[in-house]
């Protein structure tokens, strides 16, 4: 255990100053090179980031967080007394992770596009790319250094805040264009899109209609409960945050359903908004943004399935270390979904991993003689070696003639 920490700090550890090849508040750590090799050792003649998703997510600590990288900050886990730390990945336009960046958890999300491109472009040698980015971190000021730089970008806008989006863009109108993506052997439409443009701003209007109907449910359901609530009297409702939002107090005395809040709210069902400089149709900029729920999955994958929160390391070269080792976790995995696709298999995550946690070995002596017997495989660990190219050995077999590990 003592040697895995040793080795998990040596990732997170900066690189001497003379190594240091950029000037940024970011240092270069030994997890920045192995990226970069990484993606070196793969990139063809036609190899190209000409997409780029970037989205981020916060980790909670328990303890300090280290020197720099814990403090206290807005936590996406519901864990606002723990220092935190914000960690960002860089997905590539087939779905593969590129890179991880970290800051302190104090750190906007606003904040951190620009500086995370202009890393990407100085470690990796890319010129012109296409940046998608969650709504959270759009400002004035990113749009205009993205545009300074020459690079393309697909962004989310908060459609409820901004005021042009929601008066002037929301209020276009022309009509939109279908989407039909076939399911059960039928076309069924689900998506919508349309282009605003105002004056040189270009914004694509998407709304999915299937998220659409069920936010209009849900409404619904929650409207119908409320007027319930009401004929019994308002004290049921004083401690009902959630329903708030529906309600009026026009005397200040007693509430009273908002219709004119219930109609608000219907015209966001299923709704998003884009803002990009891009000449991509309308459908296309929006399938591309909707790319970016594979680093959402990640994320979710990072946290949950393979536990790296939370964080107990006290240093921050073991932090990051931590992470990085998280983040190699998801290069492997992604590889191995994208192998297992192409052989036409999609066993459940977690199944898999209880399929190959049975499948062990040992050694043991007869006679004399030394045998290493396997567990049969069981589940689809058989069908997923078979995917990526890897011969199991013999159910027994001579230990004496085992191959010896380097």
């Amino acid at each position: 255990m003592h040697h895995l920490y040793r080795a998990i700090a040596w990732l997170g550890a900066e690189l001497p100053a003379t190594q240091q090849t950029d000037r940024t508040l970011v240092p270069r750590c030994i997890k920045d090179l192995v990226e970069e090799r990484r993606f070196a050792r793969r990139r063809g003649l036609f190899t190209d980031l000409s997409v780029v998703f970037l989205d981020t997510t916060s980790l909670y600590f328990e303890g300090e967080g280290g020197a720099t990288l814990g403090e206290r900050g807005h936590s996406k886990d519901y864990r606002p007394h723990l220092n935190q730390m914000i960690v960002g990945v860089i997905v590539d336009q087939h779905g593969r992770p590129v890179c991880s960046e970290m800051w302190p958890g104090n750190t906007a999300d606003v904040t951190t596009l620009i500086p995370v491109i202009d890393r990407l472009r100085g470690r990796f040698g890319i010129g012109r790319v296409c940046v998608v980015a969650d709504r959270g971190m759009i400002s004035a000021d990113a749009i205009a250094a993205l545009e300074q730089r020459g690079l393309d970008y697909i962004l989310g806008v908060r459609e409820r805040s901004a005021k042009e989006v929601r008066e002037v863009v929301l209020a276009d109108p022309a009509p939109s264009v279908p989407l039909a993506i076939p399911r059960n052997g039928r076309p069924d439409t689900e998506l919508q899109a349309k282009e605003v443009k105002i004056d040189h701003r270009r914004y694509i209007v998407c709304r999915n209609l299937v998220e659409a109907v069920q936010a209009a449910r849900t409404r619904e359901a929650v409207v119908a409960s409320l007027r319930a609530k009401l004929k019994q009297g308002d004290k049921s409702l004083v401690g009902n945050s959630a329903c708030r939002r529906y309600l009026k107090t026009p005397d200040q005395q007693h509430f009273t359903i908002d219709e004119e809040r219930i109609a608000e709210e219907a015209r966001y069902d299923g709704l998003y908004v884009l803002r990009t400089n891009t000449r991509l149709h309308p459908l296309n900029a929006m399938m591309r943004y909707r790319d970016l729920l594979v680093v959402e999955q990640l994320f979710r994958s990072e946290k949950a399935l393979l536990a790296t929160r939370p964080i107990y390391h006290q240093t921050d070269e073991a932090i990051r270390g931590h992470v990085f080792c998280s983040f190699l976790a998801l290069v492997l995995r992604t590889e191995l979904e994208q192998r297992l696709a192409a052989a036409r298999l999609k066993p459940e995550w977690r199944a898999l991993l209880a399929d190959l946690d049975r499948l062990q070995e040992i050694e043991a002596e007869q006679d004399g003689k030394r045998f290493i017997l396997r567990t049969p495989v069981t589940g689809v660990a058989g069908k997923v070696f078979q995917a990526v190219g890897v011969a199991l050995p013999p159910n027994i077999r001579d230990a004496d003639l085992a191959p010896v590990a380097a």
